[in-house]
């Protein structure tokens, strides 16, 4: 119950600015208050709350409520405040608030089998799920985990091409092309106000020239022409209803000799009880989330966010690839896999 409401209070200061303002600024709670256009009285109780939770630090804790000073420890600055810090994982209260918003409507579609999609969830979960990624694509994905296949990274140099189907947002997309000025990428994703956003963002990182998105159902891209060097599905898999189906395309979608690399959710090999904490994180998210948005359509494989090695691996023979490789790249949350040719 204390953490539960702990975490209410995070996405409360993420909301109404207050770490920010914060951000090497100690302040009263009539400081905050007015650097914020917020109330005094809830400015103070809020960071009474967060002093007392050891995440804010206090001048003269017996000092009047009116007269304590509060600060943000520097250290703390990555969590809470630096979008693109690998360690920013306030979007994680936002998410967790986002989904337990639909516990009413997740105990009528455990009853039913169907489930509320992305669109239904709304934007706060869409952006707080694009907001948690959004460090990991900004960095890693273009400096570490692509440049450990030689052959995708020297393509990409050379100005090839990505697909990136499930593209959310767009930063999967728009790290991509960051990191490789001479590369051309197309995001993909079936949810209209997710691209909507991806193509303002691209526009903001100055890399529309090299960067489209449409919206389409991913099932249906195998339709399209080929040629791509890499195609990419990060952190979408288990989402999808027809995995087999997208995955299908992903393959023909490739050039001969190009890529298919999938990212998704470093959760144990085998199920185990009790589990570790990835695990219990991804079960978290796939009764509130991924399981509900999967079974939002029909028919559905229903994989849910706990999607591990083997159920990845039996996609992909079933959508004709020889086999899975996993990369040996270290992340704390992902696994990342290239996809055999059959």
């Amino acid at each position: 119950m204390t953490a539960t409401l702990e975490v209410a209070a995070v996405e409360l200061g993420r909301r109404l600015g207050w770490y920010r303002a914060l951000d090497g600024a100690p302040a009263t709670a009539g400081q905050l208050a007015e650097r914020t256009g917020t109330d005094e009285r809830y400015a103070r109780e809020w960071l009474e709350q967060q002093a007392v939770a050891g995440i804010l630090t206090v001048d003269d804790p017996a000092a009047g409520p009116a007269q304590r000073c509060y600060g943000l420890p520097p250290g703390y600055r990555a969590v809470l405040v630096d979008e693109l810090d690998l360690l920013y994982t306030i979007p994680l209260a936002w998410a967790a608030m986002a989904f337990v918003r639909n516990v009413p409507r997740l105990a009528e579609v455990y009853r039913e089998g169907s489930g509320p999609g992305w669109a239904e969830m709304g934007p706060d979960a869409r952006e707080a799920q694009a907001a948690a990624n959004r460090p990991f694509f900004a960095g890693p994905l273009g400096s570490e985990v692509l440049p450990a296949l030689p052959d995708v990274d020297a393509a990409l140099r050379a100005g090839g091409r990505v697909a990136d189907v499930g593209c959310g947002l767009g930063w999967s997309s728009i790290g991509m092309a960051t990191a490789y000025p001479a590369a051309r990428v197309d995001g993909f994703d079936v949810d209209a106000p997710s691209i909507e956003r991806a193509r303002t963002a691209a526009a903001g990182a100055g890399v529309a020239d090299r960067v489209t998105f449409t919206v389409v159902d991913a099932g249906g891209l195998g339709d399209r022409a080929g040629g791509y060097d890499l195609v990419t599905a990060l952190e979408c898999v288990h989402d999808l209803p027809d995995p087999v189906g997208v995955l299908s395309a992903a393959r023909r979608l490739a050039a001969p000799g190009g890529t298919v690399l999938v990212a998704d959710e470093k959760v144990a090999e085998t199920f185990t009880a009790p589990g570790g904490d990835v695990d219990r994180l991804m079960y978290g998210y796939s009764l509130t989330c991924c399981l509900p948005d999967g079974l939002s359509s029909r028919p559905s494989a229903g994989t849910g966010t706990v999607m591990r090695p083997d159920t990845l691996a039996g996609y992909a023979r079933d959508a004709g690839f020889a086999g899975v490789d996993v990369l040996p790249v270290e992340h704390d949350f992902f696994r990342f896999y290239r996809l055999r040719p059959g």
